[in-house]
């Protein structure tokens, strides 16, 4: 018996990503073609942008407690959110939470402790970058990080939100990210990256990055995927 996943799903690419990932991965666990019971949620994202937009962090955490609720009214015995943004406003609401959280940026940092990283670059919207999000936790697991410069910041930001939110790729946006990869390599030393939005996966891969990726996406969905499987043991 697994245990019951509930995804809290914001943008559609990182969500459908993540479920598709534990889904792929199960039969390794469970058998050809089996994976746990999984439900999804998903608000309109244009509400989670809207608040983020408004760096209202406790209104995204209340559309994340809204999700959550339904979910576990459908079953779900833990939850995981595929979109590093929103857990800006998970610890306004994680006490109040029907059901455990898994979260994410937890999972990329024990995953870069593991493989002996010691300066890692960090990815994603430019509010995720400019927090504390990843930095706190990476330099409690003595890992020192670094982000891009202000306009390259502002660069990512706008290929995520006017670019991979909607499932585009275009060539522009690879070989930006590309340059911002390198240069971090290159100039802070930086032996990896995280990917710290769960979007850019799908432009950014261990075949094209100048440093090795951390995919906060599927990092996520494995970890969950045991913790069903292995949780209920």
């Amino acid at each position: 018996m697994t245990a019951h996943i509930g995804i809290v799903a914001c943008s559609a690419p990182g969500a459908a990503l993540c479920y598709e990932t534990i889904c792929a991965q199960g039969c390794a666990l469970l058998g050809s073609h089996a994976h746990p019971e999984i439900s999804l949620h998903a608000f309109s994202f244009a509400e989670h942008v809207r608040l983020i937009n408004c760096n209202d962090w406790p209104g995204v955490g209340e559309l994340l407690l809204r999700s959550a609720e339904k979910l576990a009214k459908l079953g779900a015995d833990f939850v995981i959110c595929p979109d590093n943004t929103a857990h800006l406003g998970l610890d306004y609401v994680r006490a109040r939470s029907p059901i455990p959280w898994l979260h994410i940026a937890d999972v990329v940092v024990k995953s870069a402790r593991n493989a002996g990283f010691r300066r890692l670059a960090v990815l994603g919207t430019q509010a995720l970058m400019e927090s504390s999000l990843y930095s706190q936790r990476l330099r409690s697991a003595g890992i020192e990080s670094c982000i891009p410069d202000a306009e390259e910041r502002q660069s990512i930001d706008r290929i995520i939100f006017t670019e991979l939110v909607y499932g585009r790729i275009s060539e522009e946006a690879c070989g930006a990210l590309s340059a911002i990869i390198a240069r971090l390599r290159d100039a802070e030393a930086c032996d990896a990256v995280i990917l710290g939005c769960t979007e850019l996966p799908l432009i950014v891969t261990n075949d094209v990055s100048a440093l090795p990726v951390l995919d906060s996406t599927r990092l996520l969905a494995r970890m969950a995927l045991e913790r069903a499987v292995y949780a209920q043991s």
